[in-house]
């Protein structure tokens, strides 16, 4: 909760010192959890707003709770990671955009259009099942950076979120993990069966293929695409939930 989230937690839970590798890969495994509280208060917040408000502008009101619950933790990862991978050519040109605070047109861009589609499909969903989405694609979404960081180590050298990880993470947190993606999902599922069907095989593919683009680009993995990964997976729920498929 204190690595995903602005909550505050009592010192007295985290023990004595800093937290170190072995405690972050501990604490992995309940990222879904802390999605489903994320996804609940965004959620609640949107239904609350509705009272009020038409819908998009109640989804509004949701969304910029979430990014400061966050810190906007996701959100400023997808724009560096699309600065980066949008305009760097080689290797060394992805980790130096990667290093820069600075936002670029790409990372510009790519934010606006991830909010806009995230915005777009939680507004398009039904007051009944909206609830569900907002927690499923939470607790989806951070599950999705646990394959991809037992996959895939960080990149060798340099001082990222995924370094301190490392490989500690195992396909037991990844298990673990989906437990919570499961707890999370089950109230969508329940909704839309066939469409998270749907959802759940696309977000293997999603996830394999997006391993595979950050190996081949830069040879390791980062916090700026575990943010990204998380943020995109995320959206592909609520394109699943959202969509039009009359026979599903």
């Amino acid at each position: 909760m204190q690595f995903l989230t602005r909550v505050p937690v009592p010192s007295g839970w985290l023990g004595d010192g800093p937290l170190g590798a072995a405690e972050l890969r501990l604490a992995a495994a309940f990222f879904p959890w802390v999605g489903i509280v994320v996804g609940l208060i965004t959620g609640a917040a949107i239904w609350l707003s509705s009272q009020f408000w038409p819908m998009w502008v109640a989804v509004g009101i949701g969304l910029a709770t979430e990014a400061w619950l966050t810190g906007a933790l996701h959100e400023d990862a997808l724009a560096d990671f699309c600065d980066a991978f949008g305009g760097g050519w080689t290797r060394e040109d992805v980790l130096r955009i990667l290093d820069d605070s600075r936002v670029g047109s790409f990372g510009t861009l790519g934010l606006v259009l991830a909010v806009l589609l995230r915005a777009g499909t939680l507004a398009s969903l039904e007051p009944g099942s909206l609830l569900a989405a907002a927690v499923a694609s939470a607790a989806a979404g951070r599950w999705a950076m646990l394959p991809a960081m037992a996959a895939l180590p960080p990149v060798a050298g340099r001082e990222s979120l995924a370094r301190h990880f490392g490989r500690l993470v195992t396909a037991r947190d990844v298990g673990l993990g989906g437990l919570g993606m499961l707890a999370g999902a089950l109230p969508l599922v329940w909704i839309f069966p066939w469409r998270m069907a749907v959802a759940a095989a696309g977000l293997g593919i999603l996830v394999t293929c997006f391993v595979a683009y950050v190996r081949r680009r830069i040879g390791g993995m980062t916090g700026d695409c575990l943010g990204c990964l998380c943020y995109v997976a995320q959206i592909w729920i609520l394109l699943c939930a959202s969509a039009r498929w009359p026979t599903l």
